[in-house]
């Protein structure tokens, strides 16, 4: 059986939300991240991505992994890409032009959207200065990577192919993180829109619920 070690508030939510959506069984080993815990080496310590069992599994240190038939693959994007390689449309490829559109918009979600967008979820609520400053250079600088994807939706209606695919899946759980960020979002209504139509997925309530249940 596919597993996915990883706690699902973590990056492992983008690889459930799409089992969800295929219909793919899957066992789920509750890997949490270190930097969540007082003394990650401690004894009495849960399983987390400094335990030796886990870095033994990936030497990175980091969720997810993802197991399956003998292979052991990290980052969370390839692992939604694999998935939707090897189970095909309508979630993944249906040829290779899809599947380079899906890899090219998961990449830009990837390295043009995610690091701003982490920014903004980790310090948004900081009462620092400094923080604040911080925050409003990532707000200045997501505009232009997301009024891409505004233009892209307001032409195309989804990510790849006119239908919801794993391209889909990867660049909301991306736009997630800056999501809080009403002022910011109030300038994309094509990218709020589609966001809320994602979010409406059963596939999608069905993981957000498991990551709710979770220890904060």
């Amino acid at each position: 059986m596919l597993t996915i070690h990883g706690v699902t508030r973590s990056r492992a939510s983008r690889i459930i939300w799409l089992c969800h959506e295929i219909g793919l069984e899957f066992r789920q080993v509750p890997v949490i991240q270190a930097y969540r815990l007082p003394d990650p080496e401690a004894a009495d310590a849960p399983l987390n991505t400094r335990s030796p069992a886990f870095l033994r599994l990936s030497p990175a240190g980091a969720v997810p992994v993802l197991q399956d038939d003998g292979l052991v693959l990290s980052e969370s994007m390839a692992c939604t890409l694999y998935l939707a390689g090897k189970y095909g449309a309508p979630f993944g490829p249906a040829d290779a032009a899809e599947n380079a559109q899906m890899m090219q918009w998961s990449f830009y979600a990837a390295t043009a959207i995610e690091p701003d967008a982490l920014t903004l979820l980790f310090l948004s609520a900081s009462a620092k200065p400094d923080d604040r400053a911080i925050c409003e250079t990532a707000v200045e600088r997501l505009i232009r990577p997301l009024s891409v994807v505004e233009d892209h939706l307001n032409h195309h209606g989804q990510m790849v192919a006119g239908r919801f695919t794993v391209a889909d899946i990867n660049m909301a759980e991306v736009i997630r993180y800056a999501q809080g960020q009403a002022e910011l979002m109030a300038r994309f209504p094509a990218i709020s829109a589609w966001l809320s139509d994602c979010q409406a997925r059963p596939a999608f309530r069905k993981m957000w619920e498991a990551r709710l249940a979770e220890p904060e």
